[in-house]
């Protein structure tokens, strides 16, 4: 099969979930894509879910997302629609369009659907059992030998392909929450994983307009390779602060100096809460017993998901408490698991920057030198000016830093990642960083 005959058939599993609704959105709108250029081919994608209630919803944010997407490409719209006597205003193509998307969309609660399809992506939570019941149904034993993209963030490819008996063809297409938005997908091949499912899957990525980062079949992979053993330095800094300090304001401190002190979008405990703790905690179980002596395992995470403290995020987008408590977006307190409260900010916060000392002059919020061209100088400066200064945010800051470069390198020399640039691009587009962990700033 060609690309396209490849993309005529294509189902979605978990297709309703956060992860799920975005593979569906941009699947959908490349099919369309590709169908207005062979008006011959007919392209289904399957999306499949627990519940129709689930899929209604998703059939909502699809219509409303694609004619987003349609308003921003009109231009090119109109090109593709110009034998078409009958779309003379913008609104007559736009609506055209979200309903070409829309008729490949089939949303069906049926997972033998899937077995229909050609290509079937997978978006299911990170429970190695339950995806290998998803293809167990849907790919494992079927004659039409259907490709398998698997967005797992943690679970090897290899062992996927070994207990699901997919040989060949199953490939880690690891996309970034949300995949809308997010540039980044890291590719997994297995070492069985045939050039030709990896051809498809990298030109259907540059099709998406998505930034490419390949991955060693690690337990992990590059993104979360990082990014647990950073939340596990960030849970260590606690836990030793916490001998000298009330714990609320351990977590604080940590949370404020891993996001202003190192500018980053967010403090790690922040970042958590949006990930969700349930996911860290379920990401952790999957590296910890297959990367022997990594010790990724947190009993802190343990026992806030057994108080029931979750994270994630609400329907509606909005951010659930976890380690910290939210109101309008904006962290309002820290949750103390011996209290089994929320401590407010109002209680601590002022007493804790005075502890940390203030960031050096001038300083750098990362909104503002994100994109900045001449960031590297800003930083530069900023980061020469923190090692001068002896306050306790700049220890923490520059241990800190010190500690995700190391574990960076440890990726590279490990293998898991290329090379440098291939670290810094996952933590630059992927986690929406200023700057890549593999630096000079704190070397």
């Amino acid at each position: 099969m060609d690309y396209s005959e490849r993309l005529e058939n294509v189902a979605v599993l978990g297709a309703a979930g956060k992860m799920g609704s975005g593979i569906v959105l941009l699947v959908a709108m490349e099919m369309a894509d590709t169908a207005l250029r062979s008006p011959s081919r007919r392209f289904v994608l399957h999306a499949v879910d627990v519940s129709h209630a689930v899929l209604s919803g998703l059939v909502k944010y699809l219509r409303e997302q694609v004619q987003k997407a349609a308003e921003k490409k009109i231009v090119a719209l109109r090109k593709v629609y110009a034998d078409r006597a009958d779309l003379i205003d913008n609104s007559d193509i736009v609506r055209q369009y979200v309903t070409d998307v829309l008729d490949i969309v089939r949303p069906t609660t049926m997972l033998e659907a899937a077995a229909e399809a050609n290509i079937i992506f997978e978006a299911a939570p990170e429970n190695l059992d339950l995806k290998l019941k998803l293809f167990a149904k849907t790919a494992s034993d079927n004659p039409r030998q259907p490709w398998v993209f698997t967005n797992t963030s943690s679970i090897p490819i290899e062992e996927i392909a070994g207990k699901a008996r997919l040989d060949g063809r199953v490939m880690g297409f690891h996309f970034y929450n949300p995949p809308a938005v997010q540039k980044l997908v890291e590719l997994i091949r297995g070492r069985s994983t045939s050039d030709e499912v990896a051809t498809f899957a990298t030109t259907l990525c540059k099709s998406l307009r998505k930034v490419v980062v390949p991955s060693a079949d690690v337990a992990g992979f590059i993104g979360n390779g990082h990014f647990m053993r950073d939340l596990l330095h960030g849970v260590a800094e606690v836990e030793r602060l916490a001998a000298t300090m009330p714990f609320v304001e351990a977590v604080y401190s940590v949370n404020r100096v891993s996001q202003d002190f190192l500018v980053r979008p967010m403090g790690i405990f922040q970042l958590a809460d949006y990930v969700g703790i349930d996911v860290c905690q379920l990401i952790m179980a999957v590296m910890n017993p297959r990367l022997p002596g990594a010790n990724l395992h947190s009993a802190l995470v343990d026992r806030f998901m057994a108080l029931g403290v979750g994270g994630g995020q609400n329907h509606d987008g909005s951010q659930k408490d976890g380690f910290l408590q939210y109101a309008k977006g904006k962290i309002v307190g820290v949750y103390d698991p011996n209290a089994k409260k929320y401590v407010p900010l109002s209680d601590f916060q002022a007493a804790c920057d005075a502890r940390l000392g203030p960031l050096p002059e001038p300083a750098v919020a990362w909104k503002d030198v994100v994109r900045d061209k001449a960031k590297d100088a800003r930083l530069s400066q900023f980061f020469g000016a923190l090692k001068s200064v002896k306050t306790s945010g700049a220890e923490l800051a520059l241990a800190y830093g010190a500690r995700s470069r190391e574990i960076g390198l440890k990726l590279v020399s490990d293998g898991v990642a290329r090379n440098a640039d291939d670290v810094n691009q996952v933590l630059l587009t992927g986690f929406f960083h200023a700057y890549g962990p593999i630096n000079a700033y704190f070397g």
